[in-house]
């Protein structure tokens, strides 16, 4: 009997130290998602491993209980509970957003595998869709190039309606210059 109570107590302490390890993850976390893996084999799942890390992020396969339990803090509907019906990983981002999940992407269109099934972004849960929309999205040097030209553009083209007429003014001098010449 005081064998399976201390068994006991140490599978609870490991599945504490676990939840602790989650929550800290998720603390750290500037997003994650929640994939549904069943169906990839291990070397695919570790192959997705390593590529997160690369990126500042972690694939993290779990027992769903144990990632609701470090998931209390968002309050989570019912319905966004019913995606952990299943066996859940879930990808944490850390540092970039989208880099992440254009390599998840990638994964699933090579193996149509694994199945998104939602994402907490900025603290605010997101369906699969809209993960798949964000990961869509160019890297975010290029979004910077592009609001960079479109708050340039209106400056260039003030700039030339201004330059016209004093170019205007020259070329009409020259042609006079040159008529007189």
């Amino acid at each position: 009997m005081g064998d399976e109570v201390k068994k006991i107590s140490q599978n609870r302490q490991n599945k504490e130290t676990l939840v602790g390890e989650l929550s800290e993850r998720v603390e750290r976390s500037k997003a994650f998602v929640f994939t549904n893996y069943q169906g990839l084999t291990h070397q695919q799942i570790e192959g997705l491993k390593r590529a997160a890390k690369k990126l500042n992020a972690e694939y993290v396969v779990v027992k769903n209980t144990l990632m609701l339990i470090s998931l209390q803090k968002f309050n989570l509907s019912d319905e966004d509970k019913k995606h952990f019906e299943q066996p859940t990983a879930t990808l944490f981002i850390y540092d970039d957003l989208i880099e992440p999940l254009k390599e998840l992407q990638k994964v699933v269109k090579q193996f149509q595998l694994p199945a998104v099934k939602m994402g907490i972004f900025e603290n605010h849960p997101i369906t699969a869709e809209e993960v798949v929309t964000l990961s869509n999205l160019p890297p975010l040097p290029v979004l910077r190039g592009q609001l960079l030209g479109m708050m340039i553009s209106p400056i260039q083209g003030l700039h030339r309606a201004l330059s016209w007429n004093m170019q205007s003014l020259v070329m009409t001098l020259n042609a006079i210059a040159q008529k007189k010449g």
